[in-house]
């Protein structure tokens, strides 16, 4: 599938519910931030350096691919995508808002499943990223670290002995590696210990940020954990720590769903019921509403008081109810109300209803 077809596909691998622990972490990403040596960062590259950079990587994939790394890597320039196109890129998950900003300078590439992309000339010259369902951390590092590795045999990262990884932002000199995972927390946030837990996590060394990453807020009851420290720790302990404090969440969410179920049950199936009725039939919804609704809805699927209805049509459902695929569909661009209209007809038409 080329980027052009990705585009116009909502579909992509991490949305398919699927891998361990998915009724609560939806998906798993393990992202590595490297430089080339002797090379300015990206905030200082000139058009001409920057163009070389992304040169200087698209030869380096071919070579990967060649060298038995991943295959069908796909690169485009950002300047050659439409802004709706650019946008989607962001609403899958596959690029960073920040790729967006001063957007000629930089280029993505993409694998064929969706499952690796590269951004170039972000905050650093390549942002590595691997994105699959479920609790799959380790495997999400063993891709990017196969990949990284056959990248440098072709391109000489910037790296000090004693520091590691050379970046822009020093939090992230060390490994380069941000590892997260994308967690659906409604039973936590309903008996009020959302906040409890959360901070619990925080004070672990690791971080919470909102469906789109740093500076976003969480909606839909899906928040990010990731760690915070990069230097001083292994890729190893750096993913076993995130897989450990998982878990514990991952317990801690089901308990909260038993603890309803038991003691609020009538309530709960009034709220999935009536959220399963409003997706069905209602012919105006706002993002905000929907995202809510489709929350509640993945909570009555995993606690199977829902079966028609599967978790992994939510989970895309939660991405193209967003503003540039509602564009995309409509063809034009639409003002705020149209796209309340657009995005109600394709919830409904995609949950079997018209």
């Amino acid at each position: 599938m080329s980027i052009k077809e990705t585009v116009n596909n909502p579909h992509s691998h991490w949305m398919e519910a699927s891998g361990p622990e998915a009724d609560v972490v939806v998906s798993s990403r393990v992202r590595v931030a490297r430089n080339l040596n002797k090379s300015p960062f990206p905030h200082l590259l000139s058009e001409s350096d920057a163009r070389d950079i992304a040169h200087s990587v698209r030869l380096a994939i071919g070579n990967a691919e060649a060298g038995g790394g991943p295959r069908s890597l796909d690169l485009v320039e950002l300047g050659e995508l439409t802004p709706v196109e650019r946008q989607i890129l962001v609403e899958k998950h596959l690029i960073s808002p920040d790729l967006l900003e001063n957007f000629n300078r930089k280029a993505v590439v993409i694998s064929q499943d969706e499952v690796i992309s590269i951004m170039i000339n972000e905050e650093d010259h390549l942002r590595l990223q691997c994105l699959l369902p479920g609790l799959q951390l380790k495997e999400a590092w063993d891709s990017i670290n196969l990949l990284d590795d056959e990248l440098e045999k072709t391109l000489e990262y910037a790296y000090d002995e004693e520091l590691g990884y050379l970046t822009s932002c020093p939090t992230n000199v060390g490994t380069g590696l941000r590892a997260s995972v994308m967690l659906h927390l409604p039973g936590l946030v309903l008996v009020n210990r959302i906040k409890d837990v959360l901070g619990s996590v925080s004070k672990l060394g690791l971080t919470v940020r909102g469906l789109y990453g740093e500076g976003t807020e969480a909606s839909g009851d899906l928040f990010q954990v990731s760690n915070q420290i990069t230097m001083g720790q292994t890729e190893e302990d750096i993913i076993n720590a995130l897989i450990s404090v998982t878990g514990q969440i991952v317990n801690s969410e089901r308990a909260a769903r038993e603890a309803l179920l038991r003691e609020r049950r009538e309530h709960i199936e009034d709220r999935v019921g009536r959220a399963y009725g409003l997706l069905t039939h209602a012919r105006i919804m706002s993002s905000e509403e929907a995202v809510r609704l489709l929350s509640d809805l993945r909570l009555g699927v995993s606690l199977k008081l829902i079966d028609i209805i599967p978790a992994n049509l939510i989970t895309e459902l939660m991405v193209m109810i967003r503003p540039a695929f509602l564009v995309k569909k409509a063809g034009k661009d639409i003002s705020s109300f149209a796209r309340d209209v657009v995005r109600a007809t394709l919830i409904r038409e995609k949950m079997g209803f018209k």
